[in-house]
């Protein structure tokens, strides 16, 4: 598919995320001071509550969807709506549009404008399902032999993560408090995390709820769309109590989606196959089609007021399971699937070390420190450094992209518990 042409000339160049082609949903703050809903275009905003509240847009049979300055109820009106809604907003955007003139009071500059969370979370889900990783991770603790645990090639591995913990990119992480045992030491301390890490991951959106078990086609048609997300990691505190039950605490810090929700319809030309089976699925985990995207993703780190150096490149085409997949598997055992449920990907590494996705992978455990373009070396991430996820599909001539997924980390509280 070409370029679209808009008559926002700032979504025609090349090297926008935003161009007419992708039109993605986000939420932000108006001068007022009121949070409205909003399309990405170029480097502008469109101000869908307004429009709605103006009668410029309407949803068949409802009212004030957008009212509410975010896009869950919008979300749960279905996969129609969703495509009547687009339909409309690219043919207000096009080039050529009469009354480009009047709308143009309706867009705001995306610089200096306070994004906000574009959707309500009801659950959070997380999955391990990079193989690559998998495989680095498994290796360093397990060596290669027991890399990959016995049912990893037949089942999305995951694990249900806090809602609570999600946040919009730009809002500050702190450095979590917990329990940590050196592999020396005999008993615990309580302590601040001294090995905080990123996980670069994509999140699908539950844009459709379910009641009982759905096919991986099912699961694919109730995806909303895509985010780009960044599981925070104590890694030390991950340590010494995921046996026997997985992640806890060390994972509830905080996980940063980007402010911008890339539609599935704007990813339809970027779909690929996962890779080749190792063992065959079972056939509920069976894909009728390609389920994953061709997504190019960088992570880039800034320490306190220096420059940025990119620290890893990568492609979501690597993972072993799709979020269709995942979504499948999830509802299995029953389980209802709610509109704004959020299943991050799991960690997205390729085979060569510049492509893994956390520092964890990285470093090798911290035995590889990596020296950033400042000259300072990383074993993980320190107080004041700003890490960000990029990532966008690569059409002809244009690029359709989720906008920076950044947070930076605060230094821990005090003891929390001397008061």
């Amino acid at each position: 598919m070409p370029l679209m042409k808009s008559w926002v000339d700032s979504a025609n160049t090349p090297d926008t995320d935003f161009p007419l082609n992708n039109l993605p949903y986000g939420a932000f703050l108006t001068a007022s001071g009121e949070q409205h809903c909003g399309v990405a275009i170029g480097d502008m905003i469109l101000d869908v509550t307004a429009l709605e509240a103006d009668g410029v847009i309407a949803v068949a049979g409802e009212d004030e969807v957008f009212a509410a300055g975010d896009w869950t109820a919008f979300m749960g009106l279905g996969a129609q709506v969703w495509a009547d809604v687009r339909a409309t907003l690219t043919a207000l955007l096009a080039e050529g549009m009469a009354d480009a003139d009047g709308l143009s009071r309706y867009l705001v500059a995306q610089d200096g404008t306070q994004m906000r969370m574009p959707f309500t979370v009801s659950e959070y889900t997380d999955f391990y399902a990079g193989k690559h990783h998998a495989t680095n991770v498994g290796t360093m603790f397990r060596g290669p032999e027991n890399a990959l645990p016995p049912n990893w090639l037949s089942i999305p591995i995951g694990y249900n993560g806090r809602a609570s913990s999600v946040q919009v990119s730009g809002t500050d992480v702190r450095r979590p408090w917990g329990q940590l045992k050196a592999p020396d030491a005999e008993m615990p301390t309580f302590a601040p995390c001294k090995r905080f890490d990123i996980e670069l991951e994509m999140g699908a959106i539950v844009g459709q709820p379910s009641d009982g078990p759905v096919t991986v086609a099912e699961a694919d048609d109730m995806i909303f769309g895509y985010v780009l997300l960044n599981d925070w990691s104590a890694r030390d505190i991950q340590a010494w109590e995921y046996q026997p039950l997985g992640p806890f605490q060390a994972k509830a810090t905080a996980t940063t989606i980007s402010p911008w929700i890339v539609p599935k319809a704007a990813l339809e030309p970027f779909r690929c196959d996962t890779p080749e089976r190792e063992r065959p699925l079972l056939e509920y985990l069976q894909a009728p089609g390609p389920m994953l995207y061709d997504i190019a993703l960088e992570v880039g780190l800034a320490p306190e007021g220096q420059a940025e150096t990119v620290i890893s490149r990568t492609n979501y085409n690597e993972m072993y399971y799709s979020s269709a997949q995942q979504l499948a598997h999830h509802t299995t055992s029953g389980c209802p699937m709610l509109v704004g449920d959020l299943l991050g990907s799991g960690t997205i590494s390729g085979p060569e070390k510049h492509q893994r996705g956390a520092l964890l992978e990285i470093t090798w455990g911290g035995k590889e420190p990596i020296t950033l373009d400042t000259g300072e070396t990383r074993s993980f991430v320190e107080d004041g450094d700003t890490l960000t996820l990029r990532g966008a599909a690569m059409g002809d001539g244009y690029r359709v992209g989720f906008g920076a997924c950044a947070a930076t980390v605060l230094p821990a509280l005090d003891d929390p518990y001397k008061r």
